[in-house]
């Protein structure tokens, strides 16, 4: 997991040890974790493009990939609509770790 900061890691290793040795439960744990995520960043228009450019991937492919349709991604690249929630996620993963990832 990548920490936003070394006080958050050393915070989450010391929730991990907490939750091995009984003092808090898996629930808990689950909240540290989430705190101690990085947020997904928001894509503008043209960072979807290049995006798909990147991976020279159409559309229609994008859409697929994502579970979403084309119109979807047609009105995300020129600013109608914005992607948010899983589909923003998704991008994301894709930009953080290819292609491969999402297949």
């Amino acid at each position: 997991m990548k920490h936003k900061s070394h006080l958050l890691e050393a915070v989450h290793e010391t929730a991990q040890d907490l939750q091995k040795c009984g003092f808090i439960d898996k629930r808990a744990l689950n909240r540290y974790d989430a705190l101690c995520l990085e947020p997904v960043p928001s894509y503008s228009p043209e960072q979807i493009r290049t995006l798909r450019d990147r991976y020279r991937i159409s559309q229609a492919v994008l859409a697929a990939i994502l579970n979403i349709s084309l119109s979807t991604i047609q009105k995300w690249e020129i600013g109608e609509k914005h992607p948010g929630g899983p589909s923003l996620k998704l991008l994301s993963i894709l930009d953080r770790k290819g292609i491969e990832a999402l297949i």
